[in-house]
């Protein structure tokens, strides 16, 4: 039997590497009692297989990994309650949204991602000009990025994997984009979509609200978690604050207080954007 588990990541835990979120799973299912299936050989390990690296300080509602259970135990574990108790022997930040069973023919998450949606809250510009940007984003014809890919620099064009984008409103130190990113044949990470834009804004926080894979013609969610009262896949008390934003960036950038108007014009390490044809 295999099981597919949707968790939400907020919060502090955000700062917490893919590795060691591996690590934290592994732990947990041992600590709830959950059968799962072990590989064969000389060290086994525990059959569970992440969904799409989150780079380390971005949040989630919508994060996921498959679990194999054991052929012999797993037929007695109960759906209903998995949620709350693998929630409870994980940290705080990190909540079980949903659970499902699967079938073991299914493509990996890996392979089956198409796009994800983000939430990304930028500072140092206003919402006139970040619109203005984004309007020559979807516009151009090319966006060129040169960055290093094991140990050597390649370049690549972006704009086929920019789905949509769009400001979707204020915040209190900013503007939040909602944008769709494609992830094949390699993901585009909003900071890439971020330093192509002309100005660049700072970057405050983001977060992925949605996975997306194809089934014949129809896009759905690998699994589907039910919505709170505020409409998010995750209780009110995750939900994305302006209040709660945070300047320590684990890429060593701060986002300063700017006056409005004022333009950030920071880029991102190796990451050298530009457009052409717009």
């Amino acid at each position: 039997m295999r099981l597919r588990v949707r968790f939400a990541k907020v919060g502090k835990i955000r700062f917490t590497s893919h590795r060691d979120v591996n690590r934290i799973w592994e732990r947990a299912l041992r600590r709830a009692g959950v059968p799962v299936a072990y590989s064969q050989g000389f060290t086994p390990r525990p059959r569970i297989a992440f969904g799409l690296a989150l780079p380390t300080g971005y949040e989630s509602d919508a994060e996921y990994l498959d679990i194999d259970l054991d052929d012999t135990e797993g037929a007695s574990v109960t759906l209903a309650a998995l949620p709350q108790t693998l929630t409870g022997a994980t940290p705080t930040g990190m909540t079980v949204l949903a659970v499902a069973r699967i079938d073991r023919a299914e493509p990996s998450l890996q392979q089956s991602v198409t796009s994800c949606t983000w939430g990304i809250d930028v500072g140092g510009i206003d919402a006139a000009t970040v619109s203005a940007a984004a309007t020559r984003a979807l516009a151009a014809d090319e966006i060129v990025v040169t960055r290093e890919r094991k140990g050597r620099m390649v370049t690549d064009d972006i704009r086929p994997q920019l789905v949509s984008l769009d400001v979707s409103e204020p915040t209190a130190d900013g503007v939040r984009l909602t944008a769709e990113l494609g992830t094949q044949p390699r993901a585009v990470r909003p900071a890439e979509l971020l330093a192509a834009f002309d100005p660049s804004p700072c970057e405050l926080r983001v977060r992925r609200l949605h996975q997306w894979i194809r089934v014949e013609s129809e896009r759905r969610e690998p699994l589907e978690a039910p919505l709170s009262a505020t409409g998010r896949a995750v209780p009110a008390a995750l939900a994305m604050n302006a209040k709660d934003h945070r300047d320590d960036r684990p890429t060593g950038r701060r986002c300063e207080s700017l006056p409005p108007g004022q333009l950030a014009s920071r880029k991102i390490r190796q990451i050298q954007p530009q457009f052409i044809g717009s």
